[in-house]
């Protein structure tokens, strides 16, 4: 918790440090886009994309000297996997990060208390699920807050910081206004085609599609309504602890990676 809040402290620190207000900000669009790991070498990205990460404070991958891993999954609804995702977690002790949308806070608010109970962060997926570069800024700050009002409502909690644009889509001035808005925004080093419910190929096509991919840094977006990511969860954990790898929250990742941010290298 003091962790959390600490980082909370240098993240507005920053963010009181630009002045959005009057300010102009590119809006072009940019979906979000990275180069698979091969042979288990970092993935990369977009030079522009580093460089915008690199001004507002964002992260698509952590440390890459260190075998470190960073577990998050984007909740948009339920799909009744969660529950097995969480049973995993807990068995292994990993920590993980879940990005929430409204509707996930008000449908499923019993699994985002269990979230934070066993030591999970719980982060900001905006409330509708909009494009948020075709939005105004009065419309992106309601997206983010009223998720954040329903977090802590329910859990008590005021330690909201992390933000994972919808569809991964965003533009310098979504950068600028979230971080503003006291938000780290977390991109990623690695996923697969797992989102779609109706064509799950079975928990060996999810166990290789990630270890195919996997290197050091990673920051691993998986989706919760995925029955192939839930079967292949515990197998794909051990596996990889096996290789030498640990798993790591987000909070130690921005905790240890702040100065210098790992893209500045």
């Amino acid at each position: 918790m003091w962790k959390r809040i600490a980082i909370y402290l240098l993240v507005i620190s920053f963010a009181l440090s630009i002045p959005v207000a009057g300010q102009a900000y590119s809006n072009e669009k940019h979906n979000w886009f990275f180069k698979r790991s091969k042979d288990h070498q970092p993935a990369t990205t977009e030079p522009e994309f580093i460089e915008l990460l690199k001004k507002y404070n964002g992260y698509f991958i952590g440390d890459t000297s260190e075998k470190n891993l960073y577990l998050t999954f984007d909740n948009g609804y339920e799909n009744g996997y969660t529950i097995k995702v969480l049973d995993v977690l807990k068995d292994r002790k990993v920590p993980a990060a879940f990005f929430v949308t409204g509707h996930y806070l008000e449908d499923k608010p019993e699994l985002v208390k269990r979230m934070v109970k066993e030591g999970h962060i719980v982060g900001n997926h905006s409330w509708h699920h909009p494009d948020l570069t075709t939005v105004s800024e009065e419309r992106l700050k309601r997206e983010l807050s009223r998720v954040k009002v329903k977090y802590e409502e329910l859990t008590g909690r005021k330690d909201m910081i992390y933000l994972r644009p919808p569809r991964g889509i965003f533009s310098e001035r979504t950068l600028a206004l979230s971080e503003k808005e006291g938000y780290i925004n977390v991109f990623w080093s690695l996923a697969y085609m797992d989102w779609v419910t109706d064509k799950q190929r079975g928990a060996d096509y999810a166990y290789n599609s990630i270890m195919k991919q996997i290197h050091p840094g990673s920051i691993l977006l998986l989706h919760s309504v995925s029955k192939d990511n839930a079967d292949a969860l515990g197998r794909v954990i051990d596996d990889l602890r096996k290789q030498g790898y640990t798993f790591k929250s987000l909070d130690d990742l921005v905790a240890n990676e702040r100065i210098p941010n790992p893209l500045s290298r």
